[in-house]
């Protein structure tokens, strides 16, 4: 069964950090998360007031943030000592885990920076784990070429191609994420498969595509949109190019609880996560 359009949510302006100016889609609010993804920030400005104090340190606990870098340089530090360079067409994988307190700032003065964060909760079970990251450069991330027109970067998860199996760095996480980002030439389509019960949604950056059988319904620019259950997943593009991220995981189906950077699922335990941080505790080892 192919999915179809269920719900749009438009990218709202908000800014993060030191004033980084982005666009909030998913955890736009409560009622705007598709578990297990709890949050899509889109930022993209050659302005570099918009982006130039970039993010100071600040914790983070429960959940994996993914920071895939389109265009500029961010240079990752945490309290760990590990410093990692984030340059176009790399991403970030970062586990937080018990607790990582962490800065992301921009190692450039002037040229656009563009990107996505990405916010995926962690399972109970998993929230109080070590924490760690994960660079992967861009040329560590294949692209499948499809023969009709659509050019897919594989992240995490896997797609078809030509009947070959291509698969992104990321794979073996509890949530069992597909994470692509994909190129339609002007007329063409892409078609993936993804497990019927799996939660997924696509963010449009540049153009607009149908999503469904025959004309679908149209999703715009810094819009994302939310799919309803099926096994197929079919977009398309119109007289334009047309380039989106696509999503999909395996839901968690447990409370949440969000206190600013902590994702728990309990009040217990976010209250547990600011005396911790507090008193200097927050990142030691369990």
């Amino acid at each position: 069964m192919t999915r179809t359009l269920l719900r749009i949510i438009e990218g709202m302006a908000t800014s993060d950090g030191a004033g980084v100016r982005l666009r909030r889609s998913i955890g736009r609010g409560p009622d705007a998360r598709l578990d297990p993804f709890l949050m899509l920030d889109e930022f993209s400005s050659e302005n570099p007031d918009d982006y130039i104090s970039g993010f100071p340190a600040h914790p983070h606990r429960g959940f994996e943030t993914v920071t895939y870098m389109l265009d500029g340089h961010m240079r990752h530090e945490d309290h760990m000592g590990n410093v990692g360079e984030l340059r176009s067409g790399g991403v970030q994988w970062m586990t937080a885990g018990r607790g990582v307190i962490h800065s992301e700032m921009p190692q450039q003065e002037s040229g656009r920076m563009r990107g996505f964060q990405l916010w995926i909760n962690l399972p109970a079970k998993e929230k109080m784990k070590p924490a760690g990251y994960r660079d992967i450069q861009a040329d560590q991330i294949p692209v499948a070429e499809l023969s009709n027109g659509a050019r897919v970067k594989v992240i995490a998860g896997a797609v078809e191609s030509g009947g070959t199996r291509v698969a992104g760095p990321i794979q073996g996480l509890s949530t069992d994420p597909l994470y692509l980002d994909v190129v339609l030439a002007p007329g063409s389509e892409f078609t993936q498969p993804v497990k019927a019960d799996y939660h997924a949604f696509l963010y449009v950056y540049e153009g607009s595509v149908q999503v469904g059988d025959g004309e679908g319904r149209t999703l715009k620019s810094q819009h994302a949109g939310i799919l309803s259950p099926g096994d197929t997943i079919r977009i398309a593009a119109g007289t334009e190019e047309a380039r989106f991220i696509l999503l999909a995981g395996r839901p968690l189906r447990e409370p949440i609880v969000q206190y600013g950077p902590f994702v728990m699922n309990k009040v217990e335990e976010i209250e547990q996560a600011i005396v911790d941080y507090q008193q200097g505790k927050f990142a030691e080892p369990a």
